[in-house]
């Protein structure tokens, strides 16, 4: 039975207040001061406390998307060793594989209608990271009218721990595209969406760790060059744009940054903007001062030329804990009177997946916006 199974959330739930209706309807003959009686009691209160605690986590991972399986739970990543191909340029059949197919939720009709995903798996050329992927191709990608037409690309990052699965059936980012541009509100956009977190189960905050995972060159060399080998993406400059929420928005600031030549637009939803050091990090720069500081975002702002890109913010004035560091964020790209700075405030949202829904429609009009595509 799956972690994400609703029937093991049924059973969670309903072991729980079973549990607890078993408590209560045993306690006065628990009573006694017998071991009998006290390790009935104690038996039944820890029984009943991890029932309730397995079905809040188990409903906290349905919302929020934490983690697809038990494999991912604990660590193994089992689906990880399908996709892993250390031959230079990747697998056999190329750095991007297609693993599987599926409609666009809501769209009948076929592709013409509603567009696909498709599950792949890409093996870096120069990083040698490997990582699945969920690739979203509009409609006309399919129309024979259109067999000529290349389109701009979008990475869309979750955040930390996060699943990519998530982006589709959580955050229904494919949805959201068919439908914008079915009301004219986009232009046909392909989405590669998958988490940052390519190397489980650490959280490389998108950087090049000295003797460790190429986190960074990954996203900014091995990504776009898999993807336009593979589709119709346009290879003009400008084409490419990245989103993300929580740690896949400070990674889509970042990227941008770091890289305008290659990310014309980044989204940050409820972004960071300095990686920090904690247990699920580990070292990341072992002592690189200039790593260090060029992954704080305001740094580089002050000591690096400013970068020729397009930048989106997103907080809320309650609920959100990056609101003052937002403000002052925006205050210095405005200063840099090279780079481009919008935002999106809400007056009340958290940090969770019903606030991100709310920012997402916009963030897909704006970065649209802002990409070319013939």
């Amino acid at each position: 039975m799956g972690l994400t199974s609703n029937t093991l959330l049924l059973l969670a739930v309903l072991s729980a207040v079973l549990l607890f209706a078993g408590t209560v309807w045993q306690w006065p003959r628990l009573a006694g001061r017998g071991w009998r009686a006290v390790s009935g009691r104690v038996g039944l209160l820890l029984a009943t406390q991890l029932a309730l605690f397995a079905a809040v986590g188990l409903a906290a991972n349905q919302a929020f998307g934490f983690y697809a399986s038990w494999a991912d739970l604990f660590g193994q990543e089992t689906d990880q060793g399908v996709v892993v191909d250390h031959a230079a340029g990747g697998g056999p059949k190329g750095p991007l594989q297609v693993v599987d197919t599926q409609r666009v939720e809501g769209a009948g009709g076929g592709t013409q209608s509603g567009g696909e995903i498709q599950k792949v798996a890409v093996t870096g050329r120069t990083t040698r990271i490997s990582t699945p992927a969920y690739v979203y191709l509009p409609p006309e990608y399919f129309d024979p009218r259109h067999s000529k037409r290349t389109f701009p690309a979008a990475v869309v990052l979750t955040g930390y721990p996060g699943t990519a699965q998530a982006l589709v059936n959580k955050l229904d980012y494919p949805r959201t595209a068919r439908e914008l541009a079915e009301d004219g509100r986009m232009e046909p956009m392909i989405l590669v969406m998958l988490r940052p977190t390519v190397a489980p189960p650490r959280d490389t905050e998108c950087v090049d760790i000295p003797g460790g995972p190429q986190t960074e060159s990954f996203f900014a060399k091995d990504l776009p060059e898999a993807v336009t080998a593979h589709y119709r993406v346009d290879r003009k400059p400008g084409s490419w744009g990245v989103i993300g929420n929580s740690t896949g928005g400070y990674c889509a600031l970042k990227l941008a940054m770091h890289h305008p030549d290659v990310y014309a637009a980044g989204a940050g939803l409820s972004a960071y903007y300095k990686a920090p050091i904690d247990p699920t990090t580990g070292d990341l720069f072992h002592g690189d001062d200039t790593r260090r500081n060029e992954a704080d975002l305001r740094w580089f702002l002050k000591h690096r030329p400013a970068p020729d890109t397009s930048l989106l913010v997103t907080s809320s004035k309650v609920g959100e804990s990056n609101y003052k560091a937002t403000l002052k964020f925006i205050e210095q790209v405005k200063a840099t009177n090279r780079t481009r700075i919008s935002s999106i405030t809400l007056e009340s949202g958290g940090h969770n997946f019903n606030t991100w829904r709310r920012e997402i429609p916009p963030t897909l009009e704006w970065i649209s916006g802002r990409l070319t595509g013939r």
